[in-house]
């Protein structure tokens, strides 16, 4: 099995530390990395990349996930 992590960082990015091989929804692929930053907050100019808006529009995350939720 592959050594991967993945980091939440609060109010930011997920942390991808580990060789993964990222595809986008049309099944193209991202060079593979040992770490990358993913977006959560949806507004980084960089999807699916973090450049850091999160910051600057006060992105706000969920405290705990939600097991019982309608999304999942």
């Amino acid at each position: 099995m592959a050594d991967v992590t993945i980091e939440i960082i609060k109010n930011g990015p997920y942390i991808v530390k580990g060789e993964v091989e990222l595809k986008d929804a049309d099944g193209n692929s991202y060079p593979v990395e040992k770490r990358m930053a993913l977006c959560r907050c949806g507004a980084s100019t960089e999807k699916p990349f973090c450049d850091g808006t999160h910051s600057k529009i006060g992105f706000q995350e969920a405290e705990h996930a939600v097991p019982d939720s309608s999304e999942g």
